[in-house]
């Protein structure tokens, strides 16, 4: 995810402030995610009425809240076990 230079206006923000004061002040701004781009507004209105105490704690929703376009390959995980009948990953000695 990248937010395109929110992360600045969002620093700047009077904190603490409310999920409504950022998406009125803020809520239009996209960010770039893997596969296309959000607004702001819309992935803080998934949050419900919110407060937030710095711009870490918006950032740390942003990144929780971006629609599955922002997370690469779905369901796939490298770390899952080996299923029944397969050898799994050749262990890698770093």
């Amino acid at each position: 995810m990248r937010l395109n230079g929110v992360d600045d206006r969002l620093e700047r923000h009077q904190y603490p402030t409310t999920s409504e004061e950022l998406i009125a002040a803020h809520g239009n701004a996209t960010v770039e995610l893997a596969d296309g781009s959000e607004r702001l507004g819309d992935v803080l209105e998934r949050f419900g009425e919110q407060t937030f105490d710095d711009a870490e704690d918006v950032f740390t929703t942003l990144r929780a809240g971006v629609c599955h376009r922002g997370i690469g390959r779905r369901f796939y995980s490298d770390r899952d076990p080996a299923t029944g009948g397969e050898d799994g990953p050749a262990p890698v000695s770093f």
